[in-house]
This record gives C-alpha cells, sequence and structure tokens, in this order.
C-alpha cells in the first residue's frame, strides 16, 4: 500500500487476447476497481484494455505505462498515460507500480512481467494462463485463480501484506 493509503494493482496479460482472456480481464479490472484500487497496465489493447474498461465502468482510476513515445498509444479507457520511451523494458515499471500483480493470460511479456514482479517481491496472481512452479519460489509470491472473483479475493489478501486465503 501507497503511503498515501492507495492500493495498486497492476493487470497484464496478452495485446492479442482472445475473447474469453478480455472477458476475465474485464472481471478482473472491475473487482479490484470495486476494491478501491489504482489498476496499472501497459496501456495497450486486448487484456490490457479489457482491465481498463473494466476498472473505468466501476469507478476506478486507470494508469497506463506505454512502451513508446507517443501517448496517442493508450487505450481509451487510461485515466493518466504514461510514456515510457523504452520498449519492453516498461513492463519493469508496470510491476514495480504495484502492490500485487494480477496475470490474465500471457505471452511472453506476460511472462517477463511475472518474473519482473517476483525479482521485486511483489505478489503474483495468476489466471487461466502461465501455471508456474518452481522450487525456489517463496510461499506468497504465486498464487494461482480459477477465476474472476478468486483472482480478486487474492489480490486483496496479498497487497495487505497477508497471506493467501486457504482454498475451500
Amino acid at each position: 500500500m501507497g503511503e498515501d493509503g492507495r492500493r495498486y494493482a497492476a493487470v497484464i496479460g496478452p495485446h492479442d487476447a482472445d475473447e474469453q482472456t478480455a472477458r476475465l480481464a474485464l472481471a478482473v479490472g472491475r473487482g479490484l476497481a470495486e476494491q478501491g484500487f489504482t489498476l496499472v497496465t501497459g496501456g495497450g489493447v486486448g487484456a490490457m484494455e479489457a482491465a481498463s474498461r473494466g476498472a473505468r465502468e466501476a469507478g476506478g482510476m486507470v494508469v497506463a505505462i506505454l512502451p513508446g513515445n507517443d501517448r496517442e498509444d493508450a487505450n481509451p479507457w487510461a485515466d493518466v498515460s504514461v510514456v515510457s520511451g523504452v520498449g519492453h523494458a516498461r513492463n519493469l515499471s508496470v510491476a514495480a507500480s504495484a502492490d500485487v500483480v494480477v496475470a490474465v493470460g500471457g505471452g511472453w511479456g506476460t511472462l517477463s512481467e511475472i518474473g519482473l514482479a517476483g525479482v521485486l517481491g511483489r505478489p503474483v496472481v495468476t489466471l487461466d494462463g502461465w501455471r508456474l512452479e518452481h522450487a525456489g519460489t517463496a510461499p506468497g509470491e504465486l498464487h494461482h485463480a480459477s477465476d474472476p472473483d478468486e483472482a480478486v479475493r487474492l489480490a486483496v489478501a496479498l497487497s495487505a501484506g497477508g497471506e493467501a486465503p486457504q482454498r475451500s
């Protein structure tokens, strides 16, 4: 949680999201906004746009961290657009800006953001995408959700520095 009491959640996922992934990202973005999170995304299309739309429709704030130099590349649901001019390296800024990261679906860019979040000690929740198991992963860093509601519940618990709720 930020010093100002705000909570930030990054929603990451593929720019070429299929309909199911976009639907899941929309629900996650909406749920996180309803829980009071400021959403951080890579600002583009696909899962990022769907999550941004869900958050804005729920009255939330959306920050887009863009890979290029043109603010016009942000999806229309972004409230704040940050141009980074560093290409895929902007993934570090997305992960670093969040208290918790939720990965919906995913390709190689999503995997890089998951890895960067792990290096930074940010908890990660995955939904319908990468399922990572690694002996070196510390408990509490990587969680798998079965649906958007569970992803949001996990994000809320993990962003507060708590443990993930046990599955029933």
